[in-house]
């Protein structure tokens, strides 16, 4: 019960922001995001027909087609914050004045606000857009990723708009969704970034143990072996906070300034020995 009063919350909340940024931002200057939500405003548009419940009867169908995929929780869930943003929508639109008018301003606050209400929802196992669902069962189907699927879709969706609106308000969309990408990103993934690191080295386990000792860190050897000169050596794996990337390389060198270092992101992390 805590679980699911904490996923409503920032469902609800998600839902919210989300539309505030539509009718407050975007919406009044003909800004559209990707997707779904994208059809909803240049079919309501169009057709005058109330934005909230465009939004709610197109995502429905697309929900329900998760059902196989997430199961009964997340189509409820998903729901539900489908059928909160209608409403919020509808709300904003009487209750709440538009906030700006310059179209670059919109983009990017627009763009921010509903990235981070639609990151919240997906972050408490829910949506507020049914194309990636869409975009899943179209790639069992064909040789496309799901990333693929959906920059299609919303390069249509782009286009039309320049068609409907005008190819200037079609770039500006562009930027909103953009921005709105890195937003639901640093929502779900978080702003923490970490950094994985592999380091091969002749000194494998006094490099090892200065990282232990110096940054407090767990590492992993793993045995390797030069494909070039055969030797034996020692890879040590281990994960650490971007801030901390520099110390590190710093130290790895002072104990072996011939270590080769590989490093990647890392988007998530569990484990109670890191947490530490």
């Amino acid at each position: 019960m805590k679980e699911l009063s904490i996923n409503i919350f920032f469902s609800t909340l998600g839902a919210f922001l989300a539309a505030f940024a539509l009718e407050c931002f975007l919406v009044p200057n003909q800004i559209i995001d990707g997707g779904i939500v994208g059809v909803s405003m240049m079919t309501s548009y169009m057709t005058k027909i109330n934005l909230g419940l465009l939004l709610f009867v197109l995502n429905i169908p697309f929900v329900f087609m998760a059902l196989n995929e997430f199961g009964k929780k997340f189509v409820a869930q998903a729901f539900y914050s489908v059928g909160m943003l209608s409403l919020f929508v509808n709300f904003v639109s009487a209750h709440i004045s538009v906030v700006t008018n310059d179209m670059l301003l919109s983009a990017i606050f627009g763009g921010g606000i509903l990235g981070l209400g639609v990151g919240l929802v997906l972050k408490n196992n829910a949506c507020l857009d049914g194309t990636e669902i869409l975009a899943m069962k179209i790639s069992k189907k064909y040789p496309y990723s799901v990333g693929e699927i959906i920059m299609f879709i919303n390069v249509f969706i782009f286009i039309c708009a320049g068609f409907l609106y005008g190819w200037e308000q079609a770039m500006y969309s562009t930027l909103t969704y953009l921005i709105a990408y890195r937003a639901i990103d640093a929502i779900v993934q978080g702003l923490a970034e970490e950094k994985s690191m592999r380091i091969i080295s002749d000194k494998g386990h006094e490099v090892g143990q200065a990282i232990i000792e110096n940054l407090n860190k767990t590492v992993t050897y793993i045995e390797a072996q030069g494909g070039y000169s055969k030797a034996k050596k020692t890879m040590i794996y281990c994960i650490v906070p971007r801030i901390e990337l520099a110390k590190l390389k710093e130290l790895v060198s002072s104990v072996d300034s011939n270590a080769f270092i590989s490093i990647e992101n890392v988007h998530e992390v569990y484990g109670t020995r890191y947490k530490k």
